[in-house]
């Protein structure tokens, strides 16, 4: 199964009111491998990026003054992206934008549903953790991603990110908690956490019991019966 993790960076929230796509970012993961291939353009909308949004991404309107336009990127960007299953957090923004930026260009593109299949990773995740902060920031902390290089939003910086968050989200559980807030509270430090070992560690190193210590358990066993006339662990079929 091949899968694009994607997201976007834009002049603002709302396409509606004329905002405009400013960066993509893919990386590709095949069979839930990633594969190092990635797309990744900067794109200059031909109008001004709000300044909110650049407090967000800290890309200026200087810097995309000299790059493409949509249009010189979208067949490149449509090939790589077909008959993939695109995997976003917060799919309707980024596949919302897409749609706009294709139907602006009037040469017949198809919506980004037509071609690919959608997965919302911001869905599934608070479908497994209702009532918890599921941004990407807070997912990161929750399955033990290293994210300290995300100071600003990137596109490609957050899909690779959002990769190792959809991983962790769906290779099995991954976390134990007593229960969780409804209020939001559920981010704190409480419940207990098993972390996901590395691929690639050193092979755990077996110790077996000596004699001794075997003989020492069973003495401890028998020591325990003779206190409570009740040892579980001396009972037998």
């Amino acid at each position: 199964m091949r899968q694009i993790i994607l997201d976007t960076e834009t002049t603002g929230i709302d396409p509606k009111q004329g905002h405009r796509v400013i960066e993509i970012g893919c990386v590709e993961m095949i069979d839930r491998k990633l594969t190092g291939n990635h797309y990744h353009a900067y794109i200059n909308p031909q109008r001004v990026v709000e300044q909110e949004a650049i407090e967000v991404h800290g890309i200026t309107n200087e810097f995309l003054a000299d790059k493409p336009v949509f249009s010189a990127i979208a067949d490149d960007f449509l090939e790589f992206i077909r008959g993939a299953e695109l995997v976003i957090h917060n799919a309707a923004f980024d596949v919302g934008f897409i749609n706009h930026e294709f139907s602006l260009l009037r040469r017949g593109f198809p919506n980004v549903e037509g071609c690919c299949g959608v997965l919302d990773t911001l869905a599934l995740a608070r479908k497994k953790h209702p009532g918890q902060k599921n941004n990407l920031d807070a997912l990161c902390k929750r399955y033990f991603i290293d994210n300290s290089s995300r100071t600003l939003h990137g596109a490609l910086l957050d899909s690779e990110i959002l990769a190792e968050v959809y991983l962790a989200m769906t290779g099995g559980q991954t976390a134990l908690s007593l229960g969780s807030s409804e209020d939001g509270a559920g981010d704190s430090e409480e419940g207990s956490t098993i972390r996901r070992l590395a691929a690639g560690r050193p092979v755990l190193r077996v110790i077996s019991v000596s004699n001794t210590e075997l003989q020492n358990h069973q003495n401890k066993l028998e020591q325990i019966q003779k206190q409570s006339g009740n040892c579980l662990w001396l009972a037998t079929d």
